[in-house]
């Protein structure tokens, strides 16, 4: 089974709305649906859980109809205190289904612009690994600075890689790697393949995608606008 796991539980804080972003409606489309779209057209996703707070249930769940999903949606888990604590919860309710060497597919619906082709290279990448990771190459020098005011020194950009989401893993291993972070390490964590890390798990790389970016700022809500049709 090949499951996907759907994080739409963020408040937007940091782009300061009254409407989380990924319920904002950009070219007659909430965002959510955006990447919901590529999920309702794979063969390869079996079954999708999505990670949404109880007062945006309807919304979401119009999302899960008009991008044709009703057959494969399981449900929503409550969001976490963090990112990862929503992992976990949505890793626990699709273990009431799945059997431990299903693979789960984890992405935020602020990624809107995710591809039916990234989704289905991860899980073909998966096979002989405990996880799947999509990367992008640093085109920029980049530098270290314990301080954040001086220059400390050069990293070697060759070995530097910006990590994307979806990222896969096999359910079984990377639910206990999170249940491993409980109670309070859990809260400490920043992206997904990092419990995956501290766990010894085998994570390979994958070529991402430049147009699979995470909508953060408004100036990445005016791009994805510019792109679908709509205007801010």
């Amino acid at each position: 089974m090949n499951a996907a796991l759907i994080l739409s539980g963020g408040t937007g804080s940091r782009m300061g709305l009254d409407t989380p972003k990924q319920y904002l409606e950009v070219g007659g489309r909430i965002l959510l649906e955006y990447c919901l779209l590529p999920l309702a057209e794979s063969e390869y996703i079996d079954t999708v859980q999505i990670v949404a707070d109880q007062e945006w249930h309807d919304v979401a769940w119009e999302c899960v109809s008009r991008a044709g999903l009703t057959h494969k949606c399981k449900g929503f888990s409550r969001p976490g205190a963090n990112r990862q604590q929503s992992i976990l919860n949505g890793l626990e309710d699709i273990s009431r289904y799945a059997d431990p060497d299903a693979a789960v597919i984890v992405h935020d619906a602020a990624r809107p612009a995710v591809t039916r082709g990234l989704l289905e290279r991860s899980l073909e990448a998966l096979r002989g690994h405990d996880g799947v990771l999509p990367v992008l190459p640093m085109k920029d020098t980049v530098y270290y600075s314990g301080t954040g005011q001086n220059v400390d020194r050069l990293l070697k950009r060759e070995c530097i890689y910006a990590g994307q989401a979806p990222e896969t893993f096999r359910l079984g291993v990377y639910l206990e790697a999170n249940r491993a972070l409980l109670p309070e390490r859990i809260l400490e964590i920043n992206g997904s393949t990092e419990p995956a890390i501290l766990a010894g798990l085998d994570i390979a790389m994958i070529p991402g995608e430049e147009c699979n970016y995470k909508i953060t700022t408004m100036d990445d809500l005016r791009r994805f606008e510019r792109e679908n049709g709509g205007s801010r």
